[in-house]
């Protein structure tokens, strides 16, 4: 028999080594495509299952078996959108409770239709996972830090920090079981933070006016308009009436600025100084579970004035403090439910300005110092840095990687705040 010169001519031997060889290659392509197909699909069901175990867990003790099945059925198909999946299921949850924990296990699988695989025998994949939830009595308190300031109004980030704070929002209404569960607070900061919680709050005696009233008020001779320029030149200043405050406060004395040290009537550096600072934001909102109230605080958020995160994260600590000015809700140490705390703190831009300057590694030093200090007091920090900022600061302030996120645009901010979401509710039913 004769071969075809193409097969005697050694010249020409790659072509048909390629030829043999093409269907191979097209099959490891093919199957690539394949399970990439397959692994979203294995992720969605994933993430269909974790927020159904979540929702789940809230009524687990309460339901028959069969209620139960038709919940987590009607709570993944709600979540899970993936249509080339095929014959679905989801399986009736197993749900155990002993020794005052409960835990709750569900699963779910569903069958691909491959592409390029079924040339050589597999017509589908089948994926499938599961999510188990553990809970007993932990408590949460949220505070969080929230950038004001005059550069969250550009790139559309003011307004995915609403929105992403409202879905944080629920979701931390969703994984309470009852009133007192999860308390929230929320402190909008700028260079300053705005602590007038009602007509009244200037007359607290942990507020020290001394630099307030030096800089507001009048002179008998009008041409002057502080204290010094009016005494210095024989007038005689009379400082305004507190009520004219707009309510904003700035950094305490050192060390206290990166401390929770409780106020001390008499003792100026432990007193919050009153200023009247024209890029105040709106005021804070103290510890509740009024979820009503926390959505309002969030619409009135308005970008304005310079950046001094120390300020925002002091405040944020205050508001998991029992003692004056915020006086959160206090802890009963006789109840033996644990309770987490914890600080999420949200900025866009460098630290500029604080009480003393505007030299960044100086306002930076006080950062780091309150991050550490709120560490070793037990709270667990989150931070977020949105495109701009001292992105080492951040990290290092963070109680663990993990917490840190880097964003690159501004509707990061509301998937990374529903991540943060998941794993606080996670934090809230596990033991």
């Amino acid at each position: 028999m004769q071969l075809h010169p193409v097969f005697t001519d050694r010249r020409g031997s790659v072509l048909p080594i390629f030829a043999l060889s093409i269907i191979p290659i097209f099959g490891v392509i093919g199957a690539s495509v394949d399970y990439t197909r397959a692994s979203a699909a294995r992720a969605s069901i994933q993430a269909a299952l974790d927020s159904a175990a979540l929702m789940l867990s809230k009524d687990a003790a309460s339901v028959q078996d069969g209620s139960l099945g038709d919940k987590a059925h009607d709570y993944f198909f709600t979540l899970f959108h993936h249509p080339e999946a095929q014959n679905v299921t989801v399986n009736t949850p197993v749900y155990t409770a002993a020794s005052g924990v409960s835990q709750l296990t569900i699963t779910a699988s569903a069958d691909i239709k491959t592409n390029f695989m079924k040339v050589v025998g597999y017509s589908q994949l089948h994926v499938g996972s599961s999510a188990t939830v553990k809970w007993g009595n932990n408590k949460l308190r949220v505070a969080l830090a929230l950038d004001n300031t005059g550069s969250m109004a550009s790139s559309g980030k003011m307004t995915a920090l609403k929105t992403a704070t409202k879905n944080l929002l629920d979701s931390l209404k969703n994984a309470a079981t009852k009133d007192g569960d999860v308390y929230v607070s929320i402190i909008p900061f700028s260079k300053d933070v705005n602590v007038k919680l009602d007509a009244n709050t200037y007359t607290k005696d942990w507020l020290d006016w001394s630099s307030w009233n030096a800089a507001n008020g009048s002179c008998s001779k009008t041409q002057y308009t502080t204290k010094n320029s009016c005494t210095n030149h024989s007038g005689t200043w009379t400082a305004a009436n507190h009520s004219t405050w707009n309510g904003c406060v700035t950094d305490r004395d050192q060390v206290n600025d990166a401390k929770n040290t409780t106020p001390v009537v008499g003792s100026t550096s432990t007193l919050f100084p009153a200023e009247q600072f024209s890029g105040c934001a709106v005021s804070v909102q103290p510890l509740t579970y009024n979820w009503t109230d926390l959505k309002t605080k969030v619409d009135a958020m308005t970008p304005t004035g310079n950046t001094n995160i120390t300020v925002g994260l002091a405040w944020a600590w205050q508001s998991l403090t029992e003692n004056a000015p915020l006086n959160a809700p206090a802890i009963d140490p006789a109840d033996t439910i644990p309770t987490q705390k914890i600080i999420i703190l949200l900025t866009d831009g460098d630290n500029t300005e604080n009480r003393w300057t505007t030299s960044q590694s100086s306002i930076d030093a006080r950062t780091k110092a309150t991050c550490q200090n709120i560490k070793d007091a037990g709270i667990t920090l989150y931070t977020v840095l949105v495109m701009q900022g001292n992105a080492s600061l951040l990290q290092d302030c963070a109680s663990n990687p993990k917490y840190f996120f880097n964003l690159t645009s501004a509707d990061q901010i509301i998937t990374t705040f529903n991540q943060i979401g998941t794993q606080l509710s996670k934090l809230r039913i596990a033991q």
